[in-house]
């Protein structure tokens, strides 16, 4: 029986999609388990069960490959952080508090769940301009639709949207921080007083809400 010629390109794509998450997922592996130097073409064919040279044909090198996990990884992310950011649903939430508490609180726990890969491209940024620059366009995209999605919200300032810029700074950088040093580091970096991933999240949903709903500032 005569193969039909139109689904076999079908069956192709979807191994050849199948093989390339297997190649991202061990990427992934690697980078959690031992940074970026444990990241080599041979050990990322090995912990697929793929050849060397199907790596080099779909990235390149190791800088191709690296940067497609990256991409992947942060589209995930993103992805993540849009189901709990969308503005209809902040919307039914009804008080602004409480939307501005599931903003902050989006943001937080998908860095929380992903701080080990996160780690490793916060740190790589700091020498790796490519690297850099794909994390300054997520972030910066992350900022955008932060503020999307908080565009009801009733801020008390007098330009509400840099208001919602620096709220969204705020955030990033208290958690990027924090998301740079590895398990309790983090918790003792400015105090001797610890501050856990879950009162970090609680005092940033405090203090987002508090400055976007504040008195409103002199002019």
């Amino acid at each position: 029986m005569t193969e039909s010629p139109t689904r076999r390109p079908a069956a192709l794509r979807e191994g050849s999609r199948r093989s390339e998450q297997d190649l991202l997922q061990a990427g992934y592996a690697l980078l959690e388990e031992g940074g970026v130097d444990a990241l080599t073409v041979a050990a990322v064919a090995e912990r697929a069960g793929m050849a060397v040279g199907s790596i080099y044909r779909r990235f390149g090198d190791k800088q191709g490959l690296l940067l497609a996990i990256q991409h992947a990884f942060t589209e995930n992310i993103q992805a993540e952080i849009t189901e709990r950011l969308s503005a209809e649903r902040l919307r039914l939430l009804r008080d602004p508090a409480v939307a501005i508490a599931e903003a902050v609180g989006a943001l937080t726990d998908a860095f929380r769940a992903h701080e080990a890969l996160l780690r490793v491209f916060l740190l790589l940024g700091t020498r790796h301009e490519a690297v850099r620059a794909e994390g300054s366009r997520v972030s910066v995209e992350g900022n955008r639709h932060f503020a999307e999605a908080l565009r009801h919200t009733p801020v008390a300032h007098a330009d509400p949207e840099a208001a919602l810029d620096f709220a969204y700074r705020l955030i990033y950088a208290a958690i990027a921080h924090r998301g740079t040093h590895r398990g309790t580091q983090g918790e003792f970096l400015e105090s001797e007083r610890p501050l856990p991933w879950t009162e970090l999240r609680t005092h940033l949903q405090t203090a987002v809400i508090s400055y976007l709903l504040g008195t409103r500032e002199a002019r």
